[in-house]
């Protein structure tokens, strides 16, 4: 390595330095939550179905319970693990002789029927293959998707462990090269276009990377300019990533993947505005039982900063007003408790409602076109500019 990049990449070294001290309790936190075999999750379903047919031989009215995921109430924050459900939880029970839950008790026990199936054969479906199967029972593939997350929190297992797979959206480019689980060799150096994230996280192999960083980018327009301006090349080695808005279940595996491979730093690239704000807190929290195989609690924040709006002197033309949906979003972050442990984010959350205005990564072309990827990342990422 020349003396140019030993510079350039020190700040990134002494984080790396800074996290491998905590690889250690990730690990122990991880191997708490072991995957439950197919037979179980087997025994599992079959153990709510007989609940059922109990419920109906007593003449009373069959209920299913599921961990109330909608309350925060129900979560809480472990620094290495991220957002995990209480052990003392709260319940909601799904009635079936209720107008307002029947149609919800109906669809997950299809939900339930075709997971069975899968795992008794061994075979896997998406999400989308399930909505499709019964559109007319489920409405919407919203529907589809949180019966699962349910599922997965009642059964007290990951949702991979389930047989169901998200269909993936995301993009990768950079210094890495692996192995899918059928053998195939991705190569996602940036040569070419961007590969498409695999929809089998956990059939990934053989990772061979010498990236110093990771970066996860917001939005998919973002990613492409900077593929366009070869920052992969500029600040080699790294590896960028997207999800393309809020990211979907397959890029958040992904990166964990990653981080749990190669142990070096990720940078999340976000507009200063409430979403974005929110879309880099899923990357480092989720509300979710698999919290620990779908986030990176080290996520560190890039930008865009509220306070470089100020900093960089953004042309007020570039600025956008905040919404009062956008006042009211930041208000329900500032109560999540994961942030409580990030002062710094905090300040920065605070600081976009004073300033009352909002600005997305875009807006820094104001200043110059290629001002993004020629000096605002490079002197983040050298000088240490990150939360």
């Amino acid at each position: 390595m020349s003396a140019f990049e030993a510079q350039f990449f020190s700040e990134i070294d002494k984080l790396r330095v800074q996290l491998l001290n905590n690889v250690d309790i990730i690990a122990e936190n991880q191997r708490a939550v072991e995957e439950t075999s197919q037979d179980g999750i087997l025994t599992q379903i079959e153990d709510v179905i007989l609940g059922i047919m109990t419920s109906l031989s007593r003449d009373e009215v069959p209920i299913l319970v599921l961990p109330n995921r909608s309350s925060w109430a129900n979560i809480s924050f472990d620094s290495a693990v991220g957002l995990q459900m209480r052990s003392g939880h709260s319940v909601t029970s799904i009635r079936s002789d209720c107008s307002s839950s029947v149609t919800k008790f109906a669809q997950i026990l299809k939900i339930l029927s075709v997971i069975y199936r899968l795992v008794q054969s061994n075979s896997y479906a998406t999400k989308r293959d399930i909505y499709y199967n019964n559109i007319q029972l489920f409405g919407s593939q919203r529907t589809v998707d949180s019966i699962i997350d349910d599922i997965s929190c009642m059964l007290k297992v990951p949702r991979r462990s389930l047989h169901v797979l998200a269909t993936s959206k995301g993009l990768i480019s950079g210094d890495l090269c692996y192995l899918e689980e059928d053998g195939t060799r991705v190569d996602c150096h940036p040569t070419s276009a961007a590969v498409s994230i695999s929809s089998n996280i956990g059939g990934i192999k053989n990772i061979v990377s010498s990236a110093k960083f990771i970066m996860i980018v917001e939005k998919d327009a973002t990613f492409q300019r900077l593929l366009d301006d070869d920052l992969c090349t500029k600040l080699s080695p790294c590896i960028l990533i997207t999800g393309k808005g809020v990211p979907d279940v397959n890029s958040r595996l992904m990166v964990r993947k990653l981080w749990d491979t190669l142990h070096i730093p990720i940078f999340a690239l976000v507009d200063a505005d409430p979403h974005g704000t929110d879309n880099l807190s899923e990357c480092r929290s989720s509300m979710s039982f698999e919290a620990h195989s779908l986030t990176v609690p080290s996520v560190m924040w890039l930008g865009l900063l509220p306070s470089d709006l100020q900093r960089l002197r953004v042309p007020e033309d570039s600025l956008i007003p905040l919404t009062k949906t956008d006042e009211n979003k930041l208000n329900s972050l500032l109560k999540r408790p994961y942030l409580t442990s990030q002062p710094d984010w905090c300040k920065e959350i605070e600081l976009m409602q004073q300033s009352k205005v909002k600005a997305e990564l875009q807006s820094l072309s104001s200043i110059a076109p290629d001002f993004l990827s020629n000096i605002y990342l490079p002197n983040k990422l050298r000088y240490g500019g990150w939360l």
